[in-house]
């Protein structure tokens, strides 16, 4: 893929995107004349919601970081069933496996919220990390954390059923979110997140509402009694 992302939606400004950058965390204390250097060698552009904007067939070695929106990575297997890996929020990177010598390999990537993405090189990026180390050591703390959240999920998919697994997303996603009420996610959403089938999910969800513990709406689910769903998540 390449680096520069004009295609995939419109193209921060100048001014805009170097207010964006000096926002993320994984830049802090980069010099103004570094600063400048990132904004000439990055592009940021706005998806919309429903893009995808990277596919396995894509050439390019490039660092992705989300600035604001969710992303959602994904593969499909040869029978055409959708496996969620992880939906992204803001301030988180994907790609980054690049630096290993590794693609997103068979991995979809898709803004299901309207997105502000930053996109760097993998060669841009190792030239940035050999001036400035700490970078290397913020992109390992939020590629860390991205990893224990995948082997939580990798246990809940081998050792929990769909009742706990569905519980433990709910109150993890809830979090991210900083809210009860968790939006922007269908019943299909979740039955993909948690690797089952949608009318699964929805017969789940409908039963931990008549124990009290959620409420549904559109696309909305009300945490009622977290405690409660904690000890279905654990069980």
């Amino acid at each position: 893929m390449p680096t520069k992302t004009e295609d995939k939606g419109s193209v921060a400004q100048p001014a805009e995107k170097m207010q964006h950058l000096s926002e993320l965390v994984v830049f802090q204390d980069l010099s103004p004349r570094e600063m400048e250097e990132l904004n000439r060698i990055t592009t940021m552009s706005t998806v919309p919601r429903g893009r995808v904007f990277y596919r396995p067939e894509e050439p390019g070695e490039v660092l992705f970081i989300l600035k604001e929106g969710r992303v959602q990575l994904y593969r499909i297997s040869p029978e055409g069933k959708k496996l969620v890996i992880a939906t992204l929020g803001p301030h988180t990177l994907f790609g980054e496996m690049a630096l290993l010598g590794t693609r997103m390999h068979n991995t979809f990537a898709e803004a299901i919220e309207d997105c502000l993405i930053l996109v760097m090189s993998r060669t841009d990026l190792e030239r940035l990390i050999l001036n400035r180390p700490q970078v290397a050591l913020r992109i390992l703390d939020i590629t860390g954390k991205r990893l224990r959240e995948a082997e939580e999920r990798l246990e809940n998919m081998a050792f929990k059923g769909i009742p706990a697994r569905l519980a433990s997303l709910l109150l993890r996603v809830a979090e991210e979110q900083q809210s009860e009420t968790i939006t922007g996610l269908t019943h299909q959403d979740l039955a993909e997140s948690v690797g089952t089938y949608r009318e699964t999910a929805t017969q789940v969800l409908n039963d931990l509402k008549g124990q009290g513990l959620i409420e549904i709406g559109r696309k909305r689910i009300t945490i009622l009694d977290r405690e409660r769903l904690a000890v279905v998540a654990e069980s």
